[in-house]
């Protein structure tokens, strides 16, 4: 958590001045707003605190930030019902009086408002570097030695870190060639060889280095995981090159890597690309831009100062608010709560659902419509729920299916109740682990449905062309490739056909290629198979016995399948 979780940001506070348009409004009551507006504010102050006083993030920083608008959105709102302001810097100070003040950074949303930024900046003498995800701090060294390190604090007064920093051996405790005072600025991270934020993410990095600082004594092996990366020399030559060439003289060749001139958005790009997708030695969960004169320190101030300016990366999680929970019913009788979410984007995904994942988490997390959770993306792909952010105050009621409904040997026919599991069967039998149907997908199966054709299992086998040409948006050639793809779907081997009913083993073809055989087996028998246990061995006989799987069988020896 950097400055910018410390000082409301100054996008934020132009945004909060304009009047919030009712479609961006929830529809409460002037109670439940209050409700819910201070539990989010209680909540914010919370986090604030746990990281300055206790060195830890309870949420990622995205998610803390977008948490901060959405209290800024709800006080416009319902501005009467609006609590006081957040006291962001409440117990942010320490003992230690800071030499020079820490600015922090004013986050641009985008590429559009760097450019304009830079415009402002006349695009010259501008430099780039990674946004380090660590923690600042402050060194001051007086005839070459480490006498001060101060933490960000409230950007004036810090904790004394002095202690600490001596142990770190990222940090040199004597500078060599170095003027009589030096004031440095700089980022203390956690180290991570080789690390690759477009796929690593951020590896709580910082809260790694935070939590470290805050226990207040460093093991050896701990102050061997911390580096030292040095963004600014604020009591340094005027102009950026000899800066960096001083920097390089005492010692701190990262900042001469990591720092780069950026006369362009081109520039920017390139390089933020880079450390994005290439191999660094910490996190960043961007790149600064800065620019290389700026006013002197004795003029610095704890506010983010106009001379530079952070672009983030694309967002590791991001908050949404639970619209709505739905439950799906697979195959096998799983059920799986999936949330369907107000849209939200991650890097170039637009989420709308995310899978809770079973039954048994959504009953212990208590997800409900209004929630806020945390998603992420899962290899960047999938979208993965995280964490459930903060819950609504009114809780709304929510009735998931009986498990004890459902499971591996029901729902065979379309019936009341089974709509769901009897379209995965159907799923399953005509797609690649079953018969290979073409052109039988979701929604083929589902309007085959719909037009009353399909009420078990195996209704399908019998449709003529004439039949399937009745299905509204079919016509008669679909019809005529439909009913090809089922007249051949007979001559499919009979272990195709035993794994799209639906057994549950594979291979047991291979143990007799008659279904009656098979069926005749007993637990016993059915354990004298390599790689059937017990459990597998009860879950077939009770498959083979079942009266519905009889009924399948019995219309398939009826068609001429083999093996049946």
């Amino acid at each position: 958590m950097r400055m910018e979780r410390l000082l409301p940001m100054i996008g934020l506070a132009l945004f909060a001045t304009g009047i919030a348009r009712a479609s961006d409004c929830p529809d409460w009551s002037p109670t439940q707003a209050r409700q819910e507006l201070s539990a989010l504010h209680d909540r914010l102050d919370r986090w604030n605190h746990a990281y300055r006083v206790d060195g830890q993030s309870p949420v990622d920083d995205a998610v803390y930030d977008q948490a901060q608008k959405r209290l800024a959105q709800w006080s416009r709102c319902f501005p009467a019902q609006a609590p006081a302001p957040l006291a962001y810097l409440a117990d942010a100070g320490g003992s230690a009086r800071a030499p020079v003040a820490q600015t922090g950074l004013a986050k641009l949303a985008d590429a559009a408002a760097l450019a304009a930024w830079m415009h402002t900046r006349g695009n010259s003498d501008l430099w780039v570097q990674p946004k380090v995800d660590g923690v600042a701090v402050t060194l001051l060294y007086v005839d070459g030695q480490l006498r001060q390190a101060t933490s960000r604090g409230d950007g004036i007064q810090g904790s004394d870190w002095l202690t600490s920093a001596q142990r770190i051996g990222a940090i040199p405790k004597r500078l060599p060639h170095a003027p009589a005072r030096v004031l440095l600025q700089g980022e203390i991270y956690w180290r991570l060889p080789g690390h690759v934020q477009a796929s690593d993410g951020g590896a709580n990095a910082r809260s790694a280095v935070a939590g470290a600082l805050a226990r207040g004594t460093l093991d050896a092996d701990t102050a061997a995981q911390i580096g030292l990366f040095v963004w600014d020399w604020p009591s340094g030559p005027a102009d950026m090159p000899a800066r960096l060439a001083g920097l390089a003289a005492m010692g701190l060749a990262d900042s001469v890597t990591y720092t780069r001139p950026a006369a362009s958005l081109d520039k920017v790009r390139r390089w933020r690309e880079q450390w994005y997708r290439g191999a660094m030695p910490f996190a960043a969960d961007g790149t600064v831009v800065r620019q290389g004169h700026r006013p002197p320190a004795t003029a610095w101030e704890a506010v983010p100062p106009s001379w530079a300016v952070a672009w983030k990366y694309p967002a590791a999680s991001a908050l949404a608010e639970v619209r709505a929970v739905v439950f799906t019913i697979g195959r096998s009788g799983r059920i799986t709560p999936v949330l369907e979410l107000a849209p939200v984007q991650l890097d170039d995904h637009r989420v709308q659902r995310v899978s809770v994942g079973s039954l048994q988490r959504w009953q212990q997390l208590d997800i409900r419509p209004g929630d806020q959770v945390e998603v992420a993306l899962a290899g960047l792909t999938i979208p993965r729920l995280q964490s459930v952010v903060w819950r609504t105050q009114q809780r709304a009621a929510v009735t998931s299916p009986d498990p004890r409904a459902y499971g591996r040997l029901s729902c065979w026919q379309a019936v009341p109740g089974c709509e769901q599991q009897f379209r995965a069967r159907l799923l399953w039998l005509g797609g690649k682990q079953g018969l290979q149907l073409d052109g039988l997908g979701a929604d083929t199966w589902q309007a085959l449905i719909d037009a009353g054709l399909i009420h078990g299992l195996l209704d399908w086998m019998k449709l003529t062309p004439a039949q399937l040409a009745t299905v509204p948006g079919f016509g008669s050639t679909r019809a005529a490739a439909l009913a090809q793809a089922f007249a051949e779907a007979r001559d499919r081997p009979f272990a195709r056909w035993l794994r799209a009913l639906g057994v549950p083993a594979d291979g047991i073809a291979g143990a007799s290629p008659d279904w009656t055989v098979l069926s005749h087996r007993d637990a016993d028998d059915w354990q004298s198979l390599d790689g059937i246990g017990a459990g597998r061995a009860n879950q077939l006989v009770e498959f083979f016995s079942h009266p519905d799987v009889r009924d399948l069988a019995a219309r398939l020896q009826a068609a001429g399948v083999e093996g049946f």
